[in-house]
C-alpha cells in the first residue's frame, strides 16, 4: 500500500488521517448480499499485562528528528528477552519477508547500514521457525531509542461491500490516484528543504493545492473515470479509507482488494480529537466502533464534522499477496506494525511490553501510517476479520519498547562518533 491509514484504536489520538467524508443520511439503496460483512461487533475487552520498565535515557539533541539524535542506550541482553513461542514464530516468518527489502534500503533513523541486516538475513533464510527465539537471540541486541515510553494502537484490514459499477445501494465512488496529482521533492530545489516534499496540481502557470476533501466530495472529481469502484456504506468506507487498504465484498460474493495509492496532499485534521474535544464523545466511546456510532446516529453534524478534514485517500486494486506495507511486502497479522521510519528503521524487529497483553511480543517495523510519528509510536496489523477488527478497534496501550538492532550497531555507532554512547 503504503498503508496512509493511522490506527483506529483511539482515534482521538491518532486523528483519523484520510477519512473520507460522506455519513449516510438512511440506509443504502438496494438489498445487500448475505454475505455482509458485520459492522456492529464491539471493542475486544483488554486483557491487562504489567508492561516492562523504560530505562534512564540517554541525552538528546534538542528537537530530535530521528533516532539517533534522541539518543539510544543499550538494553538486555536478548537471552533474557520473554519470547512468546508462536508469535515470535510468525515474526521471523514477516522479518524473513522483508529481507529483500531490508538489506537494500537506506535506513533514516540514523541507526543502521543496509550491509548491517545481511548476516540475519542470510540466517534468516534456512532457520527453523520453531526456534525463532534462538534467532532473535543470536543476531539481535537491544537498544532503547529516547525514553522507550511506547504507545500501541492497532489497525486491521477492513471488508465492505462494494461493486465495480455503479448501482442501486452502491453510491460512494471510491478514486485511483488522479493523473494531475503532482509529488514534488522540495529537496531537489534547496538544501534546507530535503526531506520534504508536497503534493498539488498545475493549473495554468502555478502549481496549487489538489482538490480537498468537501471538494472531492462535492464533484471536482466526477466525470473523469477514475472510480475503480464504489462502495455500498460511507461510514463503512470512511473506517476503510483510514485503514489505507481492505477488501471490497462484491454483489457476487466475490472479493476485490483495494491499497493505498496516494492522497491529496492536504493536512488531516483529527476528528476523533476534534470530536472528543467538543464534548462528542463520552467515556467508552473512542474506539473506532464508538466514533461510527456516533457519524451513524448523528448524520448531519457528523458530516459537517469530517468536512473539517481536507485529506482525501486514492486507491489501487491488488492482485497479489496482501495487505502491503511500506516497505513493498505484504503484512503479516499478528507481527507486522508501522512505525515511524525516522525512529525505527523498516524491517527492524521491535519488542513491545505494555499494559495489555495481546500486543505484546516481537513485531517487524513493515509499515508506516500518516499519524503515526515520533519515537516508540506504533500500529499493530490484526489481520482481516471480526476478530481482528474487534482488537484493533480498541486497541490502546502503553508501556516500553525495545528496538532490535543487529549485534554489533551499538559498539558500531560509539566508535564511529568517538562518544560513550551513539550521538550525532
Amino acid at each position: 500500500m503504503s498503508f496512509f491509514r493511522s490506527g483506529v484504536a483511539l482515534c482521538i489520538a491518532l486523528g483519523l488521517a484520510a477519512c473520507a467524508g460522506v455519513v449516510p443520511t438512511g440506509t443504502p439503496r438496494g438489498t445487500p448480499p448475505a454475505s455482509t460483512p458485520t459492522t456492529g461487533a464491539p471493542a475486544a475487552r483488554p486483557v491487562p499485562a504489567t508492561p516492562g520498565a523504560t530505562l534512564p535515557a540517554g541525552p538528546a539533541l534538542p528537537n530530535a528528528t530521528s533516532a539517533i539524535e534522541l539518543g539510544i542506550v543499550p538494553g538486555p541482553g536478548t537471552a533474557s528477552l520473554p519470547f512468546a513461542p508462536a508469535q515470535t514464530k510468525v515474526a521471523l516468518q514477516a522479518f524473513r519477508v522483508s529481507c529483500p527489502s531490508l538489506v537494500r534500503r537506506t535506513d533514516q533513523s540514523g541507526l543502521t547500514r543496509a550491509a548491517d541486516w545481511q548476516d540475519a538475513c542470510t540466517a534468516a533464510a534456512g532457520w527453523q521457525d520453531d526456534d525463532a527465539a534462538g534467532f532473535f537471540a543470536r543476531y539481535f541486541e537491544t537498544v532503547q531509542v529516547g525514553d522507550g515510553a511506547a504507545f500501541a494502537t492497532g489497525y486491521f484490514e477492513p471488508e465492505i461491500r462494494a461493486s465495480r459499477t455503479r448501482q442501486p445501494g452502491y453510491d460512494t465512488p471510491i478514486y485511483r490516484r488522479p493523473p494531475d496529482l503532482v509529488d514534488v521533492d522540495l529537496g531537489l530545489f534547496s538544501d534546507d528543504l530535503k526531506g520534504k516534499k508536497i503534493r498539488g496540481k498545475v493549473q495554468g502557470a502555478a502549481f496549487v493545492p489538489f482538490d480537498d476533501r468537501p471538494a472531492i466530495e462535492a464533484g471536482a472529481l466526477a466525470g473523469r473515470g477514475l472510480e475503480i469502484a464504489w462502495a455500498a456504506d460511507p461510514v463503512e468506507f470512511f473506517f476503510l479509507q483510514v485503514q489505507g487498504s481492505g477488501r471490497l465484498r462484491l454483489p457476487d460474493g466475490s472479493i476485490m482488494r483495494i491499497g493505498y495509492a496516494s492522497q491529496n496532499g492536504r493536512d488531516y485534521t483529527g476528528i476523533g480529537k476534534l470530536m472528543k474535544d467538543r464534548g462528542l464523545l463520552g467515556p467508552g466511546q473512542t474506539s473506532m466502533q464508538g466514533i461510527m456510532d456516533y457519524l451513524r446516529s448523528h448524520p448531519d453534524e457528523g458530516k459537517a464534522i469530517m468536512n473539517e478534514n481536507k485529506s482525501f485517500v486514492f486507491f489501487r486494486e491488488l492482485n497479489g499477496a496482501g495487505p502491503v506495507g511500506a516497505m513493498g511486502v505484504p503484512v503479516t497479522a499478528h507481527a507486522s506494525v508501522a512505525a515511524d521510519p525516522k525512529f525505527v528503521p523498516l524491517g527492524a524487529p521491535v519488542l513491545l511490553s505494555l499494559d495489555r497483553a495481546e500486543p505484546n511480543g516481537v513485531w517487524i517495523a513493515q509499515d508506516t501510517g500518516g499519524a503515526i510519528k515520533g519515537a516508540n509510536r506504533f500500529d499493530t496489523f490484526w489481520g482481516a476479520g471480526d476478530q481482528a477488527r474487534a482488537v484493533a478497534g480498541g486497541m490502546s496501550a502503553r508501556g516500553s519498547a525495545l528496538l532490535l538492532l543487529p549485534k554489533g550497531s551499538y559498539a558500531r555507532l560509539m566508535q564511529s562518533n568517538g562518544a560513550s554512547s551513539p550521538q550525532p
